[in-house]
């Protein structure tokens, strides 16, 4: 009887040993992610150019590689959607979705919009990888900051 509690004890060990590796693995994998949600741009909301471009969403690359975002999704709660073209976002990177017009850089892209996306008191920020998958959300409730980090 000793001997089978001993050999239960040693499977549950492995068992859980098994479980626990895949999401160490997978937390020392990083992830491509939300960093930052500057929802409401200084001033009054003008609709000018700056003022768009002062209101963004930052994604972050934690990997030890790059990461192509061709064909991601940057969505908002009333489903204002930004797809990204062909990009690669570099290990350890950070890149800025900016509201208003502008030509697109490695830490810059630009919706082009002529009207504001993300709503000053709550939204919810949504990532979705090319094939529709969620890579992550952030969701904010608040008048008190101008911005959120995820």
């Amino acid at each position: 009887m000793r001997r089978i509690r001993t050999l239960t004890a040693a499977a549950l060990v492995v068992a859980a040993g098994v479980v626990l590796l895949p999401t160490q693995a997978q937390a020392a994998a990083g992830s491509v992610h939300l960093y930052k949600i500057y929802y409401d741009s200084p001033g009054t909301d003008s609709r000018s150019n700056a003022s768009l471009n002062a209101e963004y969403v930052q994604i972050r690359n934690t990997t030890s590689k790059p990461v192509s975002l061709k064909g991601w999704t940057l969505v908002d709660a009333s489903n204002h959607k930004y797809v990204f073209g062909t990009y690669s976002l570099g290990k350890g990177k950070t890149v800025t979705v900016r509201t208003g017009k502008g030509k697109d850089t490695a830490a810059n892209r630009y919706q082009n919009r002529a009207a504001y996306v993300w709503n000053n008191d709550k939204d919810t920020a949504t990532l979705k990888k090319a094939n529709g998958t969620k890579a992550d959300s952030c969701s904010y409730n608040s008048t008190k900051v101008d911005y959120k980090m995820c």
